[in-house]
């Protein structure tokens, strides 16, 4: 019994990445764009998270930064692809390649590290304890004790729902993927909803950097991602860009 619960506290701790970029690519599918560039743009998070982390001795203001991070990373990779008409999968796999090489040699200019930096007063994101929770026999021991991310990961998927099927904007979000010329018929700005997707999923994967490397690690190392940007997009594709089942493919 032990082994489960050990096995099923891990699961929710792991997959919160993977649900925070996954989420991120349901917002780029839901208006007909492939977002192979979460990779880059978690990694780039989880950067910029450590490094935020460590020169203002916050961890709330290491998610703030990668956040913006990566928001304005995915700006860029929106320009690229509805500006100059570039070819995305090209482009997602080019932001991919820069962002691995800019953190590594960024690791060593800021750091003089390579490999991977881990200082030992690098702050983290403190596991909480559910008041009431915690105390259920099983239940408390699986649920309670993560870092917020996770439990804000989870929050997200029910609000995407919401925000997709229950709003204005998400009813514009999903008609520019699904009928992108009776959506412009209607006068819907199908470049500005898809610049709103893309710079909703740089958000997500900032978050999602950000729990990688502040929450499940506390730690910043070369390719930290490793593919799990890829797997968040598989994900999104074995639950049809839809939330609910999105974050139950992250969970497998």
């Amino acid at each position: 019994m032990e082994i489960l619960i050990n096995i099923s506290f891990a699961m929710l701790r792991m997959a919160a990445p993977l649900i925070l970029a996954a989420m991120g690519g349901v917002f780029s599918q839901q208006v007909g764009l492939i977002n192979i560039a979460l990779e880059g743009l978690m990694l780039i998070g989880a950067f910029a998270a450590v490094l935020a982390a460590f020169y203002l001795h916050s961890a709330l203001a290491g998610v703030f930064v990668a956040i913006l991070v990566a928001m304005l990373l995915a700006s860029v990779f929106a320009f690229f692809i509805l500006q100059l008409r570039a070819d995305l999968i090209v482009v997602g796999l080019a932001v991919n390649i820069l962002v691995l090489g800019l953190t590594k040699y960024l690791l060593q200019v800021l750091f003089a590290t390579r490999g991977a930096f881990a200082p030992k007063d690098l702050p983290g994101l403190l596991a909480m304890a559910i008041p009431g929770l915690n105390v259920i026999p099983l239940l408390g021991d699986i649920l309670s004790g993560h870092s917020p991310l996770v439990y804000l990961s989870w929050l997200l998927v029910f609000l995407t729902q919401v925000f997709l099927y229950r709003t204005v904007l998400g009813l514009h979000i999903r008609a520019v993927g699904e009928k992108r010329d009776a959506a412009e018929s209607v006068g819907i700005s199908v470049v500005r909803v898809q610049y709103l997707a893309l710079i909703l999923s740089g958000a997500f994967c900032g978050l999602a950097g950000a729990q990688l490397s502040l929450g499940n690690l506390q730690l910043f190392s070369e390719n930290m991602t490793n593919g799990r940007g890829f797997m968040a997009l598989a994900a999104v594709f074995f639950g049809q860009g839809r939330p609910l089942p999105t974050a139950f493919a992250c969970l497998l």
